[in-house]
């Protein structure tokens, strides 16, 4: 498969002239390594014994070849942090190291968090714009800009698209393949980080289909607040051999740590005049194909009557996927909103760097009445000075602008 450009490879087009090292963070099978080699010079795979311990031996990175130097799979020897943060404070030229982790450190007991020299991003799997299907006419930088007076352009990208689009999956060597291999592969994944990754950072899954389950509560409560403890409840049903609640911490501690759970934070403004703002996270594993391989659903049977109740949950895990590439890439945080009771809610709050709110509704359906734009013309009144836009991405087939001033955009027609 031809390489497809990535919303973070216009972030390392700016970022690296100017930036003597950056890391590239985010789960296995992303494509960090295949977008980092593009612009490298020369490769250490820290992940191959034998070149892991060249670089044990030499601290100060003595032996790395000039130029833009990648040392991939960072985290299995957490020195080489150290070395480049040296080399960096030591007057490294712009451009000189890219890292890749797939992880966070096992023990990053004595590793400098790299904080002004070590810049990192985060690479997620593909959202929909980058997957080279749709032709983006809505820029989401400039709705946030509020430079987004006219909103237009049609799609035909149908809810069975967006159906598959789920089930695909954003990871780059799995998207592409046949339907049957790219279950098989997604099964693999998952199976991978139970019986591999986790016990590599020395955690030992002593009941993997515990571990699975507790994965698939997780899955099922995508895009919701639920609490831990009900996911507890929902692994086992609620019975007696239900795992420990410290147990279920240390999943979710352990596979944060892998970037398999990807959850969206609660929004916490500054100077915030809005009260009783709930801070519970927002459930999203890293890929929504991952969450609908572990529910056991297909395309067909999310537009049929065995899994539609979720099919609204992981679209909205589509769309957040694509809004948190595209914002990162805007300099932009992406959080939720919920007020304590549930009153009133925002999918998603997109917060630029200056303080300016995007605020999006999502809704699954193509068509947006008054009642869907509520909690958004809610949220206006209450910080208008703040409001840079305000949207409702659907899976209609036309952009537009209401008469209300509120956008709405069919999910395939959102880009850069």
């Amino acid at each position: 498969m031809d390489y497809l450009e990535r919303t973070v490879d216009r972030e390392l087009d700016e970022l690296l002239p100017v930036a003597p090292a950056i890391a590239l963070d985010g789960p296995k099978g992303v494509g960090k390594t295949d977008t980092a080699r593009r612009r490298a010079d020369a490769v250490w795979f820290l992940d191959d014994p034998a070149q892991r311990e060249v670089a044990r031996a030499d601290f100060d990175l003595a032996s790395v070849p000039p130029g833009t130097v990648l040392l991939d799979e960072w985290q299995k020897l957490p020195q080489v942090w150290d070395s480049v943060r040296r080399q960096v404070d030591a007057g490294a030229p712009s451009g000189r190291f890219l890292l890749t982790g797939s992880a966070t450190p096992v023990d990053p007991a004595g590793t400098h968090s790299g904080a002004g020299r070590i810049l990192s991003l985060r690479m997620r799997p593909m959202g929909l714009h980058e997957r080279g299907m749709v032709t983006p006419t809505v820029s989401l930088s400039a709705a946030l800009a509020g430079g987004a007076e006219h909103v237009g352009g049609q799609t035909a990208f149908s809810l069975r698209d967006y159906a598959d689009a789920i089930v695909d999956s954003g990871f780059p060597g799995i998207m592409a393949t046949a339907p049957r291999l790219r279950r098989a592969l997604l099964d693999a994944y998952l199976q991978r980080v139970i019986d591999r990754d986790l016990p590599e950072r020395g955690y030992d899954v002593r009941r993997p289909a515990t571990l699975r389950s507790w994965l698939a509560a997780y899955a099922a409560a995508s895009s919701t607040t639920t609490a831990y403890s009900r996911l507890l409840d929902a692994t086992t049903g609620g019975d007696s051999n239900q795992p420990a609640k410290t147990t279920t911490i240390a999943y979710r501690d352990h596979l944060s740590q892998l970037w398999l759970l990807d959850p969206v934070p609660g929004w916490t403004p500054a100077n915030n005049p809005i009260r009783r703002l709930q801070q519970a996270p927002k459930h999203q594993l890293a890929d929504p194909a991952l969450a609908a391989r572990l529910l056991g659903l297909s395309a067909a049977s999310l537009l049929g009557t065995a899994g539609a109740h979720m099919a609204g949950p992981l679209f909205e895990s589509l769309v957040t996927l694509g809004v948190r590439v595209l914002a990162q890439a805007a300099e932009a945080s992406v959080s939720h909103l919920r007020l304590t009771g549930g009153d009133r809610e925002v999918d998603l709050i997109v917060q630029g760097v200056d303080g300016q709110i995007l605020g999006i509704e999502v809704k699954l359906a193509p068509e947006v009445t008054t009642s869907d734009v509520r909690h958004l013309v809610w949220l206006r009144d209450q910080i208008p000075d703040r409001m840079a836009d305000l949207m409702v991405v659907t899976t209609g087939t036309t952009a537009y602008r209401r008469p209300d001033g509120i956008a709405v955009v069919p999910l395939a027609l959102l880009g850069p």
